[in-house]
């Protein structure tokens, strides 16, 4: 039987690509898991270092097996990493986030040097290249030493776990067809246990099949009931065991319609959930099971039944416990942003890998083929092709899951790529990069009701909040907790009118580092999150999903916690909460009660001093306290040098008249007003040429610029603007009447 050994310890690191003598005097001893950009890949700064480094290990022959195997496995070795035992070089392996296995027996002496070097330079050829998250280099999953007999179950094929299993489900019948195959090296006869029922197969060119039907089968439904069962495999050869695998597996029958959404096992199940990606603060994505499973409790909490597991492959251990939370699963390969020529095989070999090593996950229903690729180009007949073949070699390996992608609004919708994956889904960020919330809700119906027989999602939508800034006036770009959750509350109401959508998820649950990014307060990290990235605060849009989803854990929550310094006569409380009835307390003084969904609201007097703001429910309460000041706590604004804000704080608007209150769309309608917003988006080019010159490039983008009020598209040039130049366009708009 085999045997695996954790080889996490006794490992040497240096930023080299060559191995000296006394390496163990000059290099840092390090345990695995372990990334060399932890702090890096999350500042922003100049230092990110993407290279090649070196790991080493040294270890005596272990006791092998009579004519035994010695097969080391890398659960993710970031990105390119080359093997040596010894010298010699004994694999190449390229993708940064699935498991590969190296079998070193035929090279081992009494005393042995294991060199491993991992790169995550910049290249043409393995995927990511270009996105918006930090691509950390290391050795940051579990290395472990499998020892294996003679006769084994395959080891080394794309990461296998050597067996695959299929269940059918029957729902009239209430059983479940389960084909069970394995691949092996050596052996006679696989000998199969699954749901208390034994049955074998033959071992011919090296692979073994058979069925076994579960009745009265118990199925993996949801996060309502995610049962698992186990199916053991045994090789025997000779009338001898001689290896041992195990997988668990879900009994579940999902559909997807295109005006109903998702349903599992017979019944509609609306998927309203999450994305994650997988790195935190200070570690970076060397994460630990304990780091997975706080993610997954996180998760857990706010309600969520699906995650999107963006860009990539995550770890085992992730995929595991969203079996056995229940969620439904969108997995991925990192074909991200940019298309390149060279990296087709690359793709290709990350789908396999995913698939082979991830089939047998219940909690899994699709495979995605891309995200945004076409955000740095055009879709060209290479790129297509690309996509092609990883849709046929999906359909091939899994004829039972859809592929899916996710597309940026800036493809067009009737756009040949949109309609080659099985399932689609839109990121799209009206509101939060360009233009107004309700365009979420027109670009989705007007998608809808062109394409009614397509399956659409929505699989991205998010806005920045850093916890330190706060408003009583929450606009768009201001990276306020209020405005993420302004934000929120919109989108949350658009996607809960279209029961359509087969599946949404917020981008993001956690704040993910993002070496290219430097804004909003916080250098290295996109800031979308509901949690922090180290996930020790939720943030107030927590809270909201967690009232929209969670209905077994009665909470009551008051957003504004961290903005305890207000000005003005009054000032507004926000709570969320899950139950049905809220009562406001101001210094122990009934303030209100509301009854309500999810959302209450209340404004209170603001006297001088500090106050308790306290809330409750039949159940549960919360507390917090603000004060009275005088002018604006500074370190609660964000604001870049340069940008025009409240340019209108003191106008009045005659609404028979235009102004850049009005959209962008309905001022070139009239020739006057278009001739004065020509003039002032010529003006704005220089700085923002894409804000002016593209909008006739792309008929997405034109429709989009087209519902955007004309003061938030002039916020987009930013400095370029001066407060007269816009103040005065506002007063000779204001002189056009209205047709």
């Amino acid at each position: 039987m085999r045997t695996k050994i954790n080889w996490n310890g006794g490992w040497y690191f240096s930023k080299s690509d060559k191995v000296p003598e006394n390496f163990s005097q000059l290099w840092a001893p390090v345990t695995l898991p372990h990334t060399w950009n932890a702090v890096d890949g999350q500042d922003g700064g100049n230092d990110y270092w993407r290279g090649t480094a070196s790991y080493v290990k040294t270890f005596p022959k272990p006791e092998l097996p009579e004519h035994g195997k010695a097969v080391l496995e890398f659960q993710g070795a970031a990105m390119t990493a080359d093997v040596f035992l010894n010298g010699i070089q004994l694999a190449h392996h390229e993708g940064g986030y699935s498991t590969f296995r190296v079998d070193m027996t035929d090279h081992l002496e009494e005393q042995n040097l294991l060199w491993v070097t991992v790169d995550n330079s910049e290249n043409d050829c393995v995927y990511p290249q270009k996105a918006d998250f930090t691509f950390y280099g290391g050795l940051y999953r579990n290395v472990e030493l499998i020892l294996v007999p003679q006769d084994h179950f395959e080891l080394v094929m794309d990461g296998t776990p050597g067996m695959k299993i299929t269940p059918i489900v029957d729902l009239g019948q209430k059983c479940a067809t389960v084909k069970l195959e394995a691949w092996t090296a050596g052996g006679e006869e696989v000998r199969f246990t699954v749901a208390g029922k034994t049955t074998s197969a033959a071992v011919k060119n090296g692979y073994a099949a058979t069925e076994v039907v579960i009745d009265n089968v118990h199925l993996w439904d949801g996060v309502y009931d995610p049962y698992l069962y186990t199916a053991d495999a045994v090789l025997l050869a000779e009338d001898h065991e001689k290896d041992h695998i195990s997988l668990r597996f879900g009994c579940r029958k999902f559909e997807i319609d295109p005006q109903n959404g998702f349903f599992l096992n017979g019944r509609s199940y609306p998927l309203r959930g999450v994305s994650r990606h997988q790195d935190r603060k200070g570690i970076g994505n060397a994460l630990t099971l304990a780091e997975h499973r706080e993610d997954m409790e996180l998760i857990h909490e706010i309600g969520a039944n699906t995650i999107r597991l963006a860009h990539y492959q995550h770890a085992q251990e992730f995929y595991d416990l969203c079996d056995e939370y229940g969620m439904i699963v969108w997995a991925e390969i990192p074909y991200i942003t940019m298309h390149m020529p060279n990296g087709r095989q690359n793709t290709l070999d990350q789908m396999r890998e995913l698939i082979t090593q991830c089939y047998h996950h219940p909690s899994i229903v699709c495979w995605g083929l891309s995200n945004e690729i076409t955000a740095s180009g055009k879709v060209t007949d290479d790129l297509m092709e690309n996509h092609e073949l990883l849709n046929e070699m999906c359909h091939q390996m899994d004829p039972l899951r859809p592929t899916v992608m996710a597309h940026a609004f800036m493809l067009e919708q009737d756009s040949p790529l949109i309609q080659l994956a099985d399932i689609g889904s839109y990121n799209l960020y009206f509101g939060w990069y360009l233009g107004e919330l309700e365009q979420n809700d027109s670009f989705l119906d007007e998608y809808h009701k062109n394409f009614p027989n397509r399956i659409m999602g929505f699989s991205e939508y998010g806005a920045d909040a850093n916890p330190q800034f706060q408003t009583a006036s929450p606009e768009r770009g201001d990276y306020t907790e209020a405005y993420q959750c302004v934000y929120h509350e919109h989108l949350l109401k658009c996607i809960e009118d279209r029961p359509w959508l087969w599946a949404t998820h917020v981008w993001n649950m956690f704040d993910f580092a993002a070496d290219g990014r430097d804004e909003g307060g916080s250098h290295g990290v996109n800031q979308k999150g509901l949690v922090t990235m180290d996930r020790k605060l939720k943030k107030d849009a927590f809270y909201l999903y967690k009232a929209a989803w969670n209905q077994e854990e009665a909470f009551v929550h008051l957003c504004g916690s961290r903005y305890t310094d207000r000005c003005g006569e009054q000032t507004e409380i926000v709570i969320y909460s899950n139950q049905k009835k809220v009562t406001l307390y101001v210094d122990k003084k009934l303030a209100g009660v509301q009854e309500g969904n999810r959302i209450f609201r209340f404004m209170i007097p603001l006297t001088e001093g500090e106050h308790e703001i306290y809330a409750e429910t039949e159940n549960c309460s919360d507390t917090i306290h603000i004060r009275k000041v005088e002018q604006e706590n500074p370190a609660y604004s964000f604001r870049q040098k340069g940008d025009v804000i409240n340019w209108f704080d003191k106008e009045t608007f005659d609404e028979e008249c235009y102004s850049l209150r009005d959209t962008f769309g309905e001022l070139l309608s009239n020739p006057k007003s278009a001739e004065l917003v020509n003039a002032i988006m010529e003006k704005a080019r220089a700085a923002r040429g894409d804000v002016a010159k593209s909008t006739s490039q792309n008929k997405n983008l034109h429709k989009m610029m087209a519902g955007i009020r004309m003061e938030n598209l002039l916020k987009q040039a930013g400095p370029a603007l001066k407060q007269e130049d816009v103040v005065g366009l506002n007063k000779a708009l204001q002189k056009i009447k209205k047709q």
